[in-house]
């Protein structure tokens, strides 16, 4: 709700695609510059407190952006300003939440399932929150939508408050936190199935994820709609998520992932490409839902790989180096579309979004059509270097 909520605030305001994509860039740009970082500190610290911390802090980001847009005459740079410091606690969170997976869920062979469910849920919020958000902008505004944000933490917060998890037990870590930032990377070069999928990753979200900037000049300018169009857009891509994810767990445990990950990278940027200049409302939602199903997948299965393939005492660096591929490079591909489309127009930047997601699928088919390998001396006998 937040996220639909600011973009279209933001495009209203200022009619400019390239300021929406600075939004973006504004809160998730800190994840490029601090998640490998918080993936150190999960690895030292408790990740439960972690991820409480960070809780009470996304509350408090939102619960101020609430007061400042109903109380204050803003400006856009106080909310990129609030929009930061959401960015940063984000970039501590990921590796926390992503870490504690293996506390909550016993058995390994599990993990597979509690990705899925994990992933169902944040489709589930993508296909209803954007249309709730839509319809109480139009009605209470944009302030309302950031405070219900806020007050929905306290049911978060609760839920940490009261789970149960295995008594966290302190290990030493006598590097320096460079040297261990350090050992992340070069654990990467050697564990393939891992670091190409993240640099794979890493691609996509800095040239296709980032279209969705351009989905408030498709609900104002071309389909002459208001906030709840908008909210629709975002609706529909996340039905065709929620689709995905019931896919994807419908798999069986022999599903060869990175051939799924192949075709439905294609089945994202054909479903793009068909979009960007269509300009009759249900088909966009339709090719709209048809992008969603293939995108959801890549951040899934990548996700999934990591869990059944990372050593314990890596986990939190190497899902840092995720979170940085996933949110860092998205901010960055915003402000990229943002200036593109200012000069080719929405429907031709995310034309060129659906194309560079087949030319990346292409160049990482060798790779692709591999089997997924364990991994398994890699991960659980490697050995730090100095």
């Amino acid at each position: 709700m937040q996220r639909t909520a600011i973009y279209w605030l933001i495009y209203t305001q200022t009619h400019s695609s390239f300021m929406v994509g600075l939004a973006m860039f504004a809160s998730q740009f800190p994840s490029f510059l601090f998640s490998p970082l918080g993936g150190v500190i999960t690895d030292r610290y408790n990740p439960s407190r972690v991820m409480l911390f960070t809780q009470i802090a996304a509350m408090v980001q939102a619960a101020l952006l609430g007061v400042l847009v109903i109380y204050t005459d803003y400006t856009v740079w106080e909310i990129f300003a609030l929009s930061i410091i959401q960015g940063v606690a984000y970039a501590f969170e990921v590796p926390a939440r992503q870490s504690m997976l293996h506390e909550i869920v016993a058995k390994k062979e599990d993990l597979p399932n509690a990705i899925a469910l994990n992933s169902s849920m944040v489709n589930l919020a993508w296909l209803v929150g954007p249309a709730i958000s839509g319809i109480v902008f139009e009605k209470l505004g944009a302030g309302v939508c950031f405070l219900m944000n806020a007050l929905s933490f306290v049911a978060v917060i609760t839920c940490l408050l009261f789970m149960k998890l295995p008594k966290y037990i302190p290990r030493v870590h006598s590097e320096k936190v460079i040297k261990e930032f350090r050992e992340g990377y070069v654990y990467l070069k050697k564990t393939p199935t891992i670091g190409y999928l993240i640099l794979l990753i890493g691609c996509i979200s800095l040239f296709v994820f980032p279209f969705s900037t351009l989905l408030p000049v498709y609900a104002k300018v071309i389909f002459t709609g208001n906030a709840s169009t908008f909210g629709y857009l975002n609706s529909f891509i996340g039905l065709g998520a929620v689709m995905g994810t019931i896919f994807l767990a419908s798999l069986k445990p022999s599903a060869k992932l990175k051939k799924v990950l192949f075709i439905n990278l294609l089945i994202f940027g054909g479903g793009l490409i068909l979009f960007s200049h269509e300009t009759n409302l249900p088909l966009a939602l339709f090719f709209a839902m048809m992008a969603g199903f293939g995108m959801m997948s890549q951040t899934t299965i990548t996700n999934t790989v990591i869990h059944t393939n990372v050593s314990r005492e890596m986990r939190g660096r190497v899902i840092g180096y995720y979170a940085m591929a996933v949110f860092g490079m998205q901010p960055l591909g915003g402000l990229l579309i943002g200036a593109v489309s200012q000069s080719i127009g929405a429907p031709n930047t995310i034309l060129i979004s659906g194309i560079s997601a087949l030319v990346i699928a292409l160049v990482f088919m060798p790779y692709l059509r591999k089997e997924v390998s364990k991994d398994k001396d890699e991960t659980e006998l490697w050995e730090f270097e100095d």
